[in-house]
């Protein structure tokens, strides 16, 4: 990644990635599964910001930890709310309680397609379907995408969600990232890396 540095952390009960960006003396976090904000601790790192792909409960357990504890802005590409973070139908679905500890969004992206985050610039796709909020974060001039939870290696996000959108997924993948060289790198938020190039020959979802 030329001067850029890049490591994920995984975490929380599903599972969760987030992703850490380092150059240009910076540091840039993608996501806040559960543990998080203890690891970026443990590795001395204070980020200048966070990014949330998306607002899903386990992408954003220790959002509110990160703000706290490190006093970055937090960017996302609405407002926080409980159709978003989906806590409530978690809890329903789990029978035991997931709170979230409050965060607030001090950088809105909607309707953006470009972010300059001083010395990391990301090009925006916004591909709702998995959820309303969802982007993908393409690392301007590196072949890197960060997906959240929109495509998977061999899968794509759930759609089963409230205010899941099937074809609207589908739709999205095709015309925001399959547009990309093959060689990208798709960093998502589940399971291991994959490329646009592959999922677009193998991925079942999309033949």
């Amino acid at each position: 990644m030329s001067e850029f540095q890049l490591r994920a952390y995984c975490g929380g009960l599903f599972q969760t990635n987030g992703y850490l960006v380092q150059g240009a003396g910076k540091s840039w976090v993608f996501d806040a599964p559960e543990g998080i904000a203890d690891w970026l601790e443990s590795e001395d790192v204070k980020p200048d910001a966070l990014i949330l792909t998306h607002q899903h409960h386990d992408h954003v357990l220790d959002a509110g930890t990160i703000q706290e504890r490190f006093g970055c802005p937090l960017y996302a590409h609405s407002d926080p709310s409980e159709e978003l973070t989906l806590s409530k139908r978690l809890e329903q679905m789990m029978g035991i309680p997931c709170p979230i500890d409050p965060y607030r969004i001090d950088e809105r992206f909607e309707g953006l397609d470009r972010i300059d985050l001083g010395g990391l610039v990301l090009l925006l796709h916004h591909v709702p379907g998995h959820s309303p909020d969802s982007v993908c974060f393409q690392l301007e001039g590196l072949p890197v995408l960060i997906g959240g939870d929109v495509l998977f290696a061999g899968g794509i996000g759930r759609t089963d969600f409230p205010n899941g959108d099937h074809e609207l997924l589908l739709r999205g993948i095709r015309e925001e990232l399959w547009p990309l060289p093959d060689d990208t790198q798709v960093l998502p938020g589940h399971g291991p890396v994959t490329t646009i190039g592959r999922e677009k020959a193998t991925n079942p979802f999309l033949a």
